[in-house]
């Protein structure tokens, strides 16, 4: 099976055909022009300073709240490392991000999932938790088109996880890398915005409105914990990409920011609609909440498709998904993550047909 033949719902990133490639490059032709010293010097550990103050309004906080990194995966790394010590109680969501449930289980953190729900994380089950005697040092959320479950957290549990997190003394981790890739509905507060008790970190990358390559992302959090942060960074790498991030500023400055994520959006819409239409065609089984925005679609298969088998023989058909056992603690046998971002529309009725072969193979 070649790279052209197969067909990948694996990877959350968005295809060429809605990157906004020229106005990259003219952003780097400006980013070069205004402040050459600048982009092409070691900079400081708390990222390229213009870009830091861009993202500081955004967000409304002052700019020794913002370190801009390498990716929000850096950034992710950066608080869990600071804020996680072995034996720690972490809260996720189940299911959540595959990469987070590796890298607390590596810091030796006693990791516990919280169900998700249609509206986000349940609450009530927390709250329970916390009340049996559970402390966590730190509650992971996805709030908006969770990576992996598509799941967009209510408004009203956003404030009642901002409460929860000042009765009972955690920090609310707010990683946001989707926010802005929205089909329909209003934009929700973030619990930052929430928050008046410095309980709130706040996460979010360029890398699904820009590019992937440009590995840009950053942290909003209490001024003393981001300095805290910026001074291991700068034993760890002196200081992140100044040329990626000046390019991405430039970016920012002249509008295109805004263009690329109606582009993106707009494209990752249709393709979120057409593969749930491709899924109620050819597997009738399946079971899924459509996104309102976001990468990505969770899907629940009759349980008598083991995700272990179909993975491989998905593979052998050539389509690409990742197993929903990947994002969970426990269970997930039937399940499956679809990721719509980097399939184009023609690509998407063929890759859920080649599925559905794979499913009746495994299940004969």
């Amino acid at each position: 099976m070649t790279a052209e033949q197969l067909i990948s719902f694996a990877r959350g990133a968005p295809s060429l055909d809605i990157i906004d490639v020229e106005g990259l490059k003219a952003a780097a032709v400006r980013a070069f022009e205004t402040d050459p010293a600048g982009m092409t010097a070691y900079g400081t550990s708390v990222g390229y300073v213009p870009l830091r103050k861009w993202i500081a309004a955004k967000h409304g906080v002052s700019a020794d709240q913002v370190i801009v990194t390498n990716g929000s995966l850096q950034a992710d790394a950066f608080l869990f490392n600071h804020l996680v010590q072995p034996g720690d109680t972490v809260i996720v969501e189940k299911p959540t991000y595959d990469r987070t449930l590796l890298s607390l289980q590596g810091l030796g953190a006693k990791v516990h999932q919280v169900t998700l729900r249609e509206d986000g994380i349940d609450t009530d089950e927390l709250r329970a938790l916390l009340e049996s005697g559970v402390r966590p040092k730190l509650a992971h959320i996805i709030p908006n088109y969770q990576n992996p479950a598509g799941i967009t957290l209510s408004e009203e549990k956003r404030r009642t996880l901002v409460a929860l997190a000042v009765e009972f003394g955690f920090t609310i981790f707010e990683d946001d890398p989707y926010v802005d890739i929205r089909f329909r509905g209003d934009a929700l507060p973030s619990m930052l915005s929430i928050d008046s008790d410095n309980v709130v970190v706040h996460a979010s990358s360029f890398t699904k409105t820009v590019c992937p390559g440009v590995r840009v992302g950053y942290l909003v959090g209490p001024a003393a914990l981001i300095d805290a942060i910026a001074k291991k960074a700068t034993n760890l790498y002196i200081s992140p990409g100044m040329v990626s991030e000046a390019i991405v500023h430039q970016f920012c400055l002249s509008g295109d920011i805004e263009r690329s994520v109606q582009t993106v959006s707009t494209a990752l819409a249709e393709r979120a609609s057409v593969l749930a239409d491709s899924l109620r065609k050819h597997i009738p089984g399946a079971v899924f909440t459509e996104p309102d925005g976001g990468y990505f679609l969770w899907v629940d298969l009759p349980t008598d498709v083991d995700v272990d088998k179909l993975f491989p023989a998905a593979m052998k058909k050539g389509v690409a998904i990742v197993k929903g056992t990947d994002f969970l603690l426990e269970g997930g046998k039937s399940s499956v993550r679809l990721a719509f971002s980097a399939v184009t529309v023609d690509q998407i009725d063929e890759g859920v047909r080649r599925l559905a072969e794979a499913i009746d193979e495994v299940r004969a």
